[in-house]
This record gives C-alpha cells, sequence and structure tokens, in this order.
C-alpha cells in the first residue's frame, strides 16, 4: 500500500466535478478520516523507522498575524499542494515548543474549512509532533525564526 499526499496521487475522496461543486466544509469530514487513516497506517507499519520522511509537502513556521485573524503561531505540515490542498497545523508555545492544539485544514479555491482535532485524534498527532520533535524539524524552524 502507497501512502501518498494528493499532489503526487489520487485526491482522497476526489470525485471529478461533482467533488469540486461541493464546499470544503461538506468534503472536510472525508478527507480528515483518510489523512487520520494514512497516518495511523504509517505508524503501523514502519515502527522503528521515519516513515514520515516520504509523506507530506513541507513542514514550517508561521508566525502571528501572517493572514487575516490569525493571532496565533503554528507549524504547518502540508500535506498537499494545489486545489484542493490539505495540512495539519500545530500550535506551539515557543517557550517550550510544546504543541497545545492541533487542527485539520482542507482548502480549495477561496473556500476553507477546519477540524481542532481532539481525543484518538489528537493522541495520533501528538506522535506526529513528537517525531518532527525527535527528527530536530520543529526546533530547525524557530532556530530560523529566532535568528532573524
Amino acid at each position: 500500500m502507497s501512502l501518498r499526499p494528493e499532489n503526487s496521487g489520487p485526491t482522497p475522496g476526489s470525485g471529478g466535478s461533482r467533488e469540486r461543486a461541493a464546499s470544503c466544509e461538506e468534503r472536510i469530514e472525508r478527507h480528515l478520516k483518510q489523512r487520520l487513516a494514512d497516518f495511523r497506517q504509517l505508524l503501523a507499519d514502519y515502527v522503528g523507522s521515519d516513515p514520515l520522511r516520504s509523506y507530506g509537502v513541507a513542514f514550517y513556521y508561521v508566525p502571528p498575524h501572517a493572514f487575516p485573524d490569525q493571532p496565533e503561531e503554528y507549524c504547518r505540515y502540508q500535506l498537499s499542494w494545489g486545489c484542493p490542498c490539505d495540512d495539519i497545523r500545530f500550535f506551539v508555545d515557543a517557550d517550550d515548543l510544546t504543541c497545545h492544539r492541533v487542527e485539520y485544514w482542507f482548502l480549495d479555491s477561496g473556500d476553507d474549512a477546519h477540524r481542532v482535532l481532539d481525543d484518538d485524534d489528537k493522541v495520533l498527532l501528538d506522535e506526529i509532533w513528537e517525531w518532527l520533535t525527535e527528527i530536530g524539524a520543529v526546533e530547525d524552524q524557530f532556530v530560523k525564526v529566532r535568528a532573524r
């Protein structure tokens, strides 16, 4: 089974023109469910290795107020690019680099929807955050920001 971001393979739930006609809010649950299943499968199949290195497009820091109505800083784990695209946003305490909230975002041509992850989904994404921290990706992003 090949788990790839949607920019390099089929978009979860991509159903052509009918899929595109639906709003992001109407489509987000299906996309989120598929991404969470992908992460669970990656973590189950590749214990002891770095399966996530080949999953996703980018990981980077987004400062506060980079966008209108966005007062908090976060780290964006971009899963795909283009239209549609999706990402995981880890909202971080910059002092100790701990993650206090995780959101999944689904965006398509000026439309977007998001969900705050909780319960088992939050635990799963906390594992992803821990992995990103262990490989140095989190600290690397904050070192770059602090150097500016």
